[in-house]
């Protein structure tokens, strides 16, 4: 297995960053990544005003994936997600949904023991391990790596974990791709602006797909399919990925559309992923076990 250092980070998803790493299709990485701070607060007195916000949300790569190319999807399956020994946690003025009842910032700091995160001496949270930022490069302007899109980038999706596979569509040959801003915890919707921000590894398996052609991020899971799409509000991403997956059903089996909606009405799933970034994330979820009587394949 190579593994992959985080000396090498990206701040923003672009097209013309010199690779880190090239490896071939189906090839697994371990890949080592910092926080969402950029591993800047490790102790309760660094102070959040202090640190190099140039320098925060930073994911491992690029990593070059012989065989993708432009037009087609990278298939991105996460094999193990580990963690170091300490997470962070923050809000602050103007910051997630609350942030208007703050005048600064707050912090704070949890210890991972086994598979629990303590919150202090009376509260454990069991661990929900995801990666907050994954994806592509974009094909045109780069995208930070705080803001979500087409590309992937700043999801904060909670399905996004060990055992779920990715599909992303390609816009660049080798696809580019990075991951980083892991968290231990954190519930769907994200509504501090934070997780439990922790630094660690993530062991992917990257393929190239060039035959697939996708607008969105796709996630497949032991037990669903999901559209995963970012917007300016959560009502456009919702009915962006609605639609999305309408159609992708529709293609794959054949089925009306009228059949299909009324369908998904009474077994899918609208689900928030985060509502305090830049653009707004939702995936929506249709069981396996109604897809494969369809039967759907992508």
């Amino acid at each position: 297995m190579i593994e992959l250092s985080d000396e090498k980070v990206l701040y923003a998803f672009d097209r013309t960053l010199e690779p880190a790493l090239t490896v071939a299709s189906g090839e697994t990485v371990r890949i080592r990544t910092k926080d969402c701070f950029g591993n800047q607060v490790q102790k309760p007195t660094d102070e959040l005003d202090e640190i190099d916000w140039n320098h925060i949300n930073p994911a491992t790569g690029p990593i070059y994936v012989e065989g993708a190319v432009a037009g087609g999807a990278l298939k991105v399956s996460i094999d193990a997600i580990e963690f170091d020994g300490q997470t962070a946690s923050c809000t602050g003025e103007g910051e997630g949904v609350c942030g208007d009842r703050f005048n600064a910032w707050s912090t704070h700091l949890c210890a991972i023991d086994g598979d629990e995160l303590v919150w202090d001496d009376a509260l454990r949270i069991p661990l929900n391990p995801m990666i907050g930022v994954i994806g592509v490069a974009p094909a045109g302007d780069a995208v930070n790596c705080g803001t979500p899109g087409s590309h992937g980038g700043n999801m904060d999706n909670t399905a996004i974990t060990t055992g779920a596979t990715l599909y992303f569509p390609v816009s660049v040959e080798g696809a580019l791709f990075g991951c980083g801003d892991m968290h231990a915890a954190m519930g769907d919707g994200e509504i501090s602006v934070s997780g439990a921000e922790a630094a660690g590894w993530a062991t992917v398996t990257l393929t190239a797909l060039p035959e697939l052609s996708l607008p969105d991020p796709v996630i497949e899971n032991a037990t669903h399919w999901g559209v995963i799409a970012s917007a300016e509000s959560l009502d456009a991403a919702a009915d962006r990925a609605v639609h999305e997956m309408v159609d992708l059903i529709c293609d794959r089996t054949g089925r009306p559309a009228d059949e299909v909606v009324m369908l998904l009405s009474l077994v899918a799933d609208v689900q928030v992923c985060q509502m305090v970034d830049p653009e707004k994330t939702v995936r929506f979820m249709v069981p396996k076990y109604v897809l494969d009587v369809l039967g759907f394949s992508l």
